[in-house]
This record gives C-alpha cells, sequence and structure tokens, in this order.
C-alpha cells in the first residue's frame, strides 16, 4: 500500500488537466506572486508578460468610459411630472468632478455643469420647486463638491498682511461658490425641516466645514463664515457641539501647527456668539477665554487675526469687569520681547480692555505699568508713541490717579530717561507733557519720586566708581608683576 502512494506522488499532471483559455487555447499555471514591502529598496521582480488586450475575448476587455457632462433640459421646460427626476439627474450631473488643473481641458463639461449648479441655485433661492424632498441627494451633491483635501501650502503666515494683494484664487471657484450659494440656500430656506435636515447636517458634517476654513482662498472662506454662522443660528442642538469643534481648532492651531488660515473668520463667528451670551456668565464661557483666547495672543501670526481676537476678549470683559485682571495677565504672560509690531497691537488691545475696566477691579497695577513703563522707554519710536498714547484716554487717566502712589513710581524712571535724551523728539515732546501731568496731579509725590530716583542715580554713580578704582588698582599690580 505505502508503494502505491509513492508511485502516485511520483506520477506527472498530464497536460489535458491543465487549465486552458477558452480563447486562445493556451494553457496557463497559476502563480502567487507574493509583493515584498512597499519600503523595501530590493530590485523589482522580473517583468511578466501580459496577453495584449486584442486576444482577450470582448467580454473581458475593461467598459467604455462615461461619455461625460451632458447638457440637460431645464426644469421650467419640462412636464410637471418629470421635473422631480430631472432634478435628480441634475444632481447626479453636478456630482461628476472637474478637472482644473488645465484650462484648456473639459471646456464644454466645465460650463455645462456651471450653468446646472446656476440653476439649481436659483431653483433653492426662488423656492420655484420642492427640493426637501430630496435634501438628502443635495447634501450629497454639496458634500461630493467641497469636501476635498488642500495641497501643501507654501505660503509662510507669519509675517502675512491681511490686506495683501496677491491672494491665492481657486481655479475651481466658478463651480463652487454656486455650490455654497446652493448650501447656503438650503440652510436658510424656510422649508428646511429642521427635524429631518439634522440627520444631514450633523456633527460629521460640522466637522468636515471647519476643516475647509483653512483654504487659502479668502472668498471661499467668507462663504464657510456665513455658512457656519447660519447653522449656528438655526441649529441649535448643534451649538455645544460646535463651541467644542471651534475650541479644539484653536487648540490644535496653538499648541501643535501655529498654521491655520481660517482663525479670523472663526473669530469673527465667535464674536457674534458672545455677543449673545446671557448673565450672569457660564463657567465654561469664562474658562473659554482665559484657556483659549488669551492664549491665542502667543503665536507670531497674531497680526492676521488680532483685530477679531481683541473684540472677543473685549466683549468678555465688557460683559464681566471682573475678568479683566486675569486677561491683563494673559497678556503680560504673552507680551513679546523682540516684535515690536506685534507689541503695538498688545498696547491697543490693552487700551480697549482698560477702557472697560472699573477702579476698584484693576488690581495688577504694579506689573502692569512696569510693563508699560519699559515700552514708554523703548528705543522704537511707535512702541515708545503708542504707549503714551494711552494718557490721552480720560478713562484711563481716572484709573491711574487713584493709584498714582503706586503707579509714578514704577514709571518714574523710564520717564527720566527719556527726559535724558530719547532720539525721537516726538517722544520727548510726549514724555514732557506725561511728566507735566503727574506733577499737576500730586506735587509732593513728584518730588519724592525725583528724590529717589536721583538717590538711586548718585548710589550708581558710586558703584560705578568703586569698580572703575578696583580696576585701575588690578591694573598697577598687573603692571608691577610684568616689571619683575
Amino acid at each position: 500500500m505505502f508503494n502505491k502512494i509513492i508511485k502516485l506522488a511520483h506520477k506527472k499532471t498530464p497536460k489535458s488537466e491543465l487549465p486552458v483559455n477558452s480563447a486562445t487555447g493556451h494553457q496557463f499555471y497559476e502563480v502567487v506572486v507574493k509583493h515584498a514591502s512597499r519600503s523595501s529598496s530590493a530590485a523589482a521582480p522580473p517583468a511578466v508578460a501580459i496577453p495584449d488586450s486584442q486576444n482577450l475575448p470582448p467580454a473581458a476587455l475593461p467598459p467604455p468610459n462615461p461619455t461625460g457632462i451632458e447638457a440637460l433640459p431645464q426644469l421650467q421646460d419640462v412636464d410637471v411630472s418629470e421635473r422631480r427626476a430631472l432634478f435628480l439627474q441634475k444632481l447626479q450631473l453636478c456630482c461628476i468632478p472637474c478637472d482644473f488643473s488645465d484650462t484648456l481641458k473639459g471646456v464644454r463639461e466645465k460650463e455645462t455643469k456651471r450653468q446646472t449648479l446656476a440653476e439649481l441655485a436659483d431653483v433653492i433661492q426662488s423656492r420655484s420647486f420642492p427640493f426637501i424632498e430630496h435634501q438628502e441627494d443635495l447634501v450629497k451633491m454639496v458634500s461630493v463638491n467641497i469636501f476635498r483635501c488642500f495641497p501643501p501650502s507654501p505660503n509662510v503666515i507669519e509675517n502675512m498682511d491681511p490686506e495683501e494683494e496677491d491672494k491665492y484664487l481657486d481655479p475651481s471657484w466658478p463651480h463652487l461658490h454656486l455650490v455654497y450659494e446652493i448650501l447656503l440656500g438650503y440652510i436658510i430656506s424656510p422649508d428646511t425641516d429642521l427635524k429631518n435636515s439634522k440627520r444631514f447636517v450633523d456633527h460629521v458634517f460640522v466637522l468636515r466645514l471647519l476643516d475647509l476654513f483653512d483654504s487659502e482662498d479668502q472668498r471661499e472662506r467668507d462663504y464657510l463664515k456665513n455658512i457656519l454662522h447660519r447653522i449656528y443660528g438655526k441649529f441649535m442642538v448643534h451649538r455645544p457641539f460646535i463651541r467644542k469643534a471651534i475650541n479644539n481648532v484653536f487648540y490644535r492651531f496653538i499648541f501643535e501647527t501655529q498654521r491655520y488660515n481660517g482663525i479670523a473668520e472663526l473669530l469673527e463667528i465667535l464674536g457674534s456668539i458672545i455677543n449673545g451670551f446671557a448673565l450672569p456668565m457660564k463657567e465654561e464661557h469664562k474658562l473659554f477665554l482665559i484657556r483659549t483666547l488669551v492664549p491665542l495672543h502667543k503665536p507670531k501670526c497674531i497680526i492676521s487675526y488680532h483685530q477679531q481676537l481683541s473684540y472677543c476678549v473685549v466683549q468678555f470683559v465688557e460683559k464681566d469687569n471682573r475678568l479683566a485682571e486675569p486677561v491683563i495677565k494673559g497678556l503680560l504672560r504673552y507680551w513679546p520681547v523682540t516684535n515690536c509690531q506685534k507689541e503695538v497691537l498688545f498696547l491697543g488691545e490693552l487700551e480697549e480692555v482698560l477702557e472697560c475696566t472699573k477702579p476698584e477691579s484693576l488690581r495688577c497695577t504694579v506689573s502692569l505699568f512696569r510693563q508699560i513703563g519699559r515700552c514708554l522707554n523703548s528705543p522704537h519710536f511707535q512702541v515708545a508713541e503708542r504707549a503714551f498714547y494711552l494718557w490721552n484716554n480720560e478713562h484711563i487717566v481716572s484709573l491711574v490717579a487713584p493709584n498714582r502712589n503706586a503707579i509714578l513710581p514704577v514709571i518714574f524712571e523710564a520717564l527720566e530717561n527719556n527726559m535724558k535724551g530719547h532720539w525721537s523728539r516726538a517722544v520727548y515732546g510726549l514724555t514732557a507733557n506725561v511728566r507735566k501731568m503727574f506733577m499737576e496731579m500730586d506735587v509732593e509725590l513728584f518730588e519724592e519720586c525725583q528724590r529717589q530716583y536721583l538717590e538711586k542715580e548718585a548710589r550708581a554713580r558710586e558703584l560705578e566708581e568703586k569698580r572703575e578704582l578696583k580696576w585701575k588698582r588690578l591694573e598697577a599690580v598687573a603692571a608691577e608683576a610684568m616689571r619683575v
């Protein structure tokens, strides 16, 4: 029995048992190819001859490509009974992507799709067709067109001017702006049923919408800002989630990437949201101010969104004066050291915060005016002038007057150093005006600060003389040692 098994094992498979291609009559073997890892640097396997497609049977050939985008009749030109099916066909047509990398490619198809999108936008805005019955297909078409990955940005936004003329323009904007018009018309339409539409405009849709705020095209970010604001106002169930999602975008921007194009637009949305906060303010809103808005002063590219950020911060302080102290401490924590342009922005925001502050709420006067004193004595004339302009504000002067005993000793040295010889004549004149104001405010305090300043200068000169005397002695000892 064992010998029979061995004989059967040694028998060769006859050619008739091999698989045969019914079309060509050729026999072939099954080959198992083990693919190497993508990261492997080994040599590629030997090429395998592939039969020409002309030798394959008709059933094995790939199906022909679709004919492309074809023009459809307008909804108003067909019978009422056919409009529903035609509307769905137009939505399906608009789901077909177009290649905008080549302006000469598919010109007719692009124009056909653009006209179809324009017709759909007019239909939704005019409410001439009950599109709500097909809102799932409508949202799907919008999603296919707007949700996409952005290529890596070559632009550096660290020192970017928000009013720069050379801005990026998306080549697909002729289609995109019509899709955004359709989405906006769908959101604001009174026919939109919140109970059903929230199934399509859900949390995933909102998150993907937030990802689009990183677009470099300013026009797209403006549309997104308007649409997200409308969603926040209409879908009340999404409001906490939208605030939390925006918060997460800010966290990722502050602590990870420090690169995001839509920070200013998101802050504009938050500005209107903060304006509607009820009093007394919830604890979560105060934490948002301290943990998110204040750290947004840290990135170097703050110039691109500082106006919107300052507005949000001032809104909080106007609603609750007690928040002025943590805001001022946060500004001092992130105060720039070498960036003069950013320092000017901080001084402007500080003035707006102080305008909303009551005297009893201002407790960090010493640390605040110590920093202001450094700005008064800054060699950069714009920083020094902006700091001196604080005393042109009557409300700030009213805050300084009751706290002059703590403020004047802190900034007196900076004033005297400027009077000794600041290179800018404008700064010199502003210093003389502020110095005169303090003198008229409290003569005794001014004279006491002047006496302390002169004593400090005398001690400094005495220490300098002692130091020079020690060096002279060392030089004499060294010279004596050289002679020996």
